[in-house]
């Protein structure tokens, strides 16, 4: 059984397990766990952008409260059998670029889309992949990182469970 998530017009099924959190842009009381920032450390500059981006994590594992937009703090946790999938969002101008040319998320991975020297920082036994893609005027990247290459015939279906479910609203 899943769980159905939404923030910012961004929605995925978490299967059961699984832990996720939103951050940046998701509005402050939604029924997913938001990343609280200090008002003691904010500017009024800090409320009047215009853009602040979205990051979805989802890991088969618990994730740390302490993590990079791209699992930094988490993958270093996760174990052989861990799958980390990110969602990043960028400005909506660079939805019409060259680097996000692919016009819509993948919905699946193959099992050798993931591979060690695609990771933002190589861990030992660990592979993933990175795609730039925009869907709906939205730009964004999918950042997944599985704990154990030699593994992936069988974790990439367990990110792919998250990435199919993943849907992205204009």
């Amino acid at each position: 059984m899943s769980h159905h998530l939404a923030a910012h017009g961004v929605s995925l099924d978490l299967p059961k397990g699984w832990d996720a959190e939103f951050s940046g842009a998701a509005p402050p009381n939604s029924e997913v766990a938001v990343r609280e920032r200090s008002l003691s450390t904010q500017s009024v500059d800090d409320f009047e952008r215009p853009f602040q981006p979205l990051v979805v994590h989802a890991g088969n594992f618990r994730l740390p409260a302490d993590r990079g937009d791209f699992g930094s703090g988490a993958v270093e946790a996760m174990g052989a059998g861990g799958v980390l999938v990110c969602l990043l969002e960028y400005d909506q101008a660079s939805a019409s670029t060259e680097l996000f040319r692919r016009n819509r998320l993948p919905q699946a991975l193959g099992v050798n889309d993931v591979q060690p020297n695609t990771l933002q920082r190589t861990i030992s036994g660990q592979a993933g992949t990175q795609i730039f893609f925009a869907e709906n005027g939205r730009a964004f990247c999918l950042y997944v990182v599985i704990g154990s290459h030699r593994r992936r015939a069988v974790l990439v279906p367990l990110a792919n469970e998250v990435i199919s479910s993943i849907s992205i609203e204009a």
